[in-house]
């Protein structure tokens, strides 16, 4: 193996499991910071021993042990107040004779908690009530989700530096609030969960549809969505809505070939090539779905947009798409969880099924509506019913319009190129679907 490929090999290997290992000292040390600095540190030693002694057999377990030993280390010569400390320390101290091994062999003894629930507990951690939105999203991109600091800020345009700053300034709110590095439990459970799944869903949308920048998509941000999602799945199978979320993202996800030409334009749902979506994510998403919808309890939102991606996903060409059906599931979700995006994308579907004034009357409705003032995606809808209704000018200034208010440059492109095709009286697409 040349050194270029045992460096990703490594990379590779430090991305899959340095939310586990971050995790497991977290709860050990129940500082996140110092988590991250003696991660870093047994990464650093990997990059020091492995070169030479080739990959261990286990590379994720010796990480792991790397870690703990200097967690340990680093608690039993730090001054401690904490007795929690203390009583660890004297604990370490009356066994230093132990032999090397022994002495590792004990500390894994001592903390062999699944993995797993670790990495749950960090998730929940990082997905505290007590930081806002957007630290929430940065922190768990950045401790559970394995991006570094660059990335994250490439993905929310932002410069590094802020990046940094609300990073550690989560890490700092979560320290002097000393939450616990736990699964919430009864009353306090289903508030937490939400947040999770809230920041999840962030992520993948960020993926899907990038807010400013460059770039249409960021596949990248959605692969971890889809994998921070499985794994919630996977620790909590009887959440419905765990499930659901999860089946709503793999549907969503099997677009993405199809969703950008060569030269990385956008292409809307109706001219998608439908023979380049992703079989097999639907297939999963489908079978997720329906586990989501056998579970006790009244389906919750997820599950409810991930059947709304269904009835698209079954459809084999755009004409047959079950309109109807979309427009009564989003009915159902504005009842549960009424909000003005809700009731936009409602409106789009009545249009489709019921023709485009129907929908218009609801849009109009919104016109008003102080949180999507500068939502382009109001515009742009108006924009569509409109020219379906045959006022092209009027659709040609909505499309304008929705063109002044995106921050990303490939869409802004698509509205301006779709205005001009106002001007010269062609016929546009039924729907500006995702």
């Amino acid at each position: 193996m040349t050194d270029q490929e045992l460096g990703a090999t490594i990379e590779a290997i430090w991305r899959i499991e340095s939310a586990r290992v971050v995790a497991s000292v977290a709860r050990l040390t129940h500082d996140l910071d110092q988590a991250e600095d003696v991660a870093q540190d047994a990464l650093l030693a990997a990059l020091e021993a492995w070169p030479s002694r080739g990959l261990p057999d286990n590379p994720g377990a010796w990480l792991m042990t790397a870690a703990k030993r200097r967690a340990l280390d680093h608690l039993r010569h730090q001054t401690m107040a904490a007795p929690k400390h203390a009583e660890l320390a004297r604990e370490l101290d009356a066994h230093h004779a132990l032999s090397e091994q022994a002495f590792a062999e004990r500390i894994d003894a001592a903390l062999d908690d699944d993995i797993d629930d670790d990495v749950l507990r960090l998730l929940f951690t990082a997905c505290h009530p007590v930081l806002s939105p957007d630290a929430r999203a940065a922190l768990t991109l950045k401790v559970v989700g394995g991006l570094t600091t660059q990335e994250i800020a490439r993905a929310y345009l932002k410069p590094e530096a802020t990046i940094a700053q609300r990073i550690v300034r989560a890490k700092r709110t979560l320290f002097e609030a000393h939450v616990p590095f736990e699964m919430p439990g009864g009353a306090a459970l289903a508030p937490r969960l939400s947040s999770v799944l809230e920041v999840i869903y962030l992520i993948f949308n960020e993926g899907y549809a990038a807010t400013a920048g460059d770039q249409w998509m960021r596949p990248d941000l959605c692969d971890e969505a889809l994998r921070l999602g499985r794994v919630l799945a996977g620790l909590m199978p009887e959440e419905s809505e765990v499930h659901g979320l999860t089946a709503l993202m793999e549907i969503q996800a099997s677009r993405l070939p199809a969703r950008m030409d060569a030269k990385g334009d956008p292409i809307l749902l109706p001219d998608q090539d439908r023979g380049r979506w992703d079989r097999l994510l639907i297939r999963r998403g489908l079978a997720t779905l329906e586990r989501a919808g056998a579970l006790p309890g009244v389906l919750g939102p997820y599950t409810l947009q991930a059947a709304i991606a269904a009835c698209h996903a079954r459809a084999t060409i755009y004409e047959e798409t079950d309109w109807t059906r979309i427009a009564a599931l989003y009915e159902a979700l504005a009842q549960i969880a009424p909000s003005p995006v809700v009731a936009l994308n409602r409106a789009v579907a009545l249009g489709m099924a019921f023709g485009p004034a129907a929908g218009l009357e609801l849009v109009d409705a919104l016109l008003e509506e102080p949180t999507l003032a500068h939502y382009h995606l109001l515009p742009s809808v108006r924009g569509d019913l409109l020219a379906r209704l045959d006022r092209i000018e009027e659709a040609r200034a909505e499309f304008e319009r929705a063109a002044t208010l995106t921050r990303n440059a490939r869409e802004r492109a698509l509205l301006l190129a779709r205005a001009a095709g106002c001007n010269e009286a062609e016929t546009l697409p039924e729907k500006p679907s995702r």
